[in-house]
């Protein structure tokens, strides 16, 4: 591993790593981008167990997932994260949102108040190595002043602010990972966090007949250890994760 990147590690298991340039760059705002079924939670899973694996701790927030249901979908990847969940090398954080816009098992009022607020005030969250924020646009879309932003087309001043606090984070050697769904953000929301972020990753996935294929596609790469592909094709099998599938080399 590069000093200068957090190994993605499980090399004897699939070819992730080295498609992706050997690691995530340290010190950098990572955006994975794609619409529903592309495979976003599924990479920050095999982005949080590879990396553990390699000895980088690792927060991952889910606002999909409450704790069992991470533990089945990491044991059905056979991603064991039992001894790194014990060890506290790995955090996980449960911040399921549900239909009114509050974190699941909590008091409505309180919990619909600036959850980006909440979110960046809680520091046990920002201490690990990586913090892998899966899915942000949840976040973005029901926080109220960011909302209230948006209804005055101020949307990307907010985003900056966000931005602003992230880097700061990045300046202490830290990696911020975001997967964003576009369909439910508006491009003024977004779009910042495109522009600044070091790498970019755009998920695609086609179905074809009873198969499902998915892409990365590899928009931006700052500071890559080794060589990146452009596009990179996987796969998710149950009992084995992630599997590779092919390369198109920039």
């Amino acid at each position: 591993m590069g000093t200068n990147q957090y190994s993605l590690g499980l090399k004897d298991h699939d070819r992730l790593e080295k498609e992706l340039g050997g690691g995530i760059p340290k010190g950098s705002i990572v955006l994975i981008e794609g619409d529903y079924g592309a495979g976003k939670s599924v990479l920050s899973q095999r982005f949080t167990y590879g990396m553990t694996q390699e000895g980088v701790v690792t927060t991952l927030v889910s606002t999909e997932l409450g704790v069992r249901g991470f533990l089945d979908q990491m044991h059905s990847l056979t991603y064991d994260v039992v001894k790194p969940l014990l060890d506290e090398q790995i955090l996980f954080i449960p911040a399921e949102i549900d239909a009114s816009g509050a974190l699941t098992g909590g008091d409505e009022d309180d919990e619909r108040k600036q959850l980006l607020r909440r979110m960046m005030e809680a520091e046990t969250m920002w201490e690990g190595d990586v913090i892998i924020v899966d899915t942000f646009d949840a976040i973005l879309r029901n926080d109220p002043k960011f909302e209230a932003l948006v209804r005055q087309n101020e949307e990307r001043q907010a985003a900056l602010e966000i931005i602003s606090f992230f880097r700061e984070l990045t300046t202490k050697g830290k990696t911020i990972v975001l997967t964003v769904d576009p369909s439910t953000v508006d491009d003024e929301a977004i779009g910042p966090f495109r522009s600044i972020a070091d790498v970019y990753l755009e998920l695609e996935m086609v179905e074809v007949g009873n198969d499902v294929r998915r892409n990365i596609f590899v928009k931006r790469f700052a500071g890559m250890g080794q060589q990146v592909g452009d596009r990179v094709g996987f796969s998710v099998r149950s009992g084995i994760g992630i599997v590779i599938e092919s390369r198109s080399v920039a």
